[in-house]
């Protein structure tokens, strides 16, 4: 009685490549939420300026604020994508674009903020 050897001969070669792919995919995947997290922050931080700078403009009137907010938002790497003016409150929302790695292709993060007078009471 002989056996025949051989019938798993390769097997390990594609236990090896799954194995890379997983490792690979997890990798990027871990690139991409460790971007998004980063994009999410200095948005967030764009959109507390730009809101805080166009609220310190108010008095030369809305056109005015928002053309400031929108410098700082760009020179804080995002781009103005709305602005608002309501009485002595400004609300501006920013984008920021994040290029994902391995051509995965671009995302867009959005942030909000809102600044304007503060009341008698510490109360907006």
């Amino acid at each position: 009685m002989s056996r025949v050897w051989g019938g798993d001969r390769g097997s390990g070669t594609v236990w090896v490549v799954a194995f890379a792919a997983v490792v690979w995919v997890a990798g990027v995947a871990a690139i991409a939420v460790g971007g998004v997290r980063g994009a999410r922050h200095r948005g967030d931080a764009a959109a507390d300026m730009a809101a805080l700078a166009a609220a310190a403009r108010v008095a030369d009137g809305g056109r005015s604020a928002c053309a400031r907010a929108r410098e700082i938002a760009a020179d804080s790497g995002a781009r103005l994508a709305q602005c608002r003016v309501r009485g002595g409150d400004v609300e501006v929302s920013v984008t920021v674009r994040l290029k994902v790695p391995m051509g995965i292709g671009d995302l867009r993060v959005v942030s909000r903020a809102r600044a304007g007078p503060v009341g008698r009471d510490g109360v907006p």
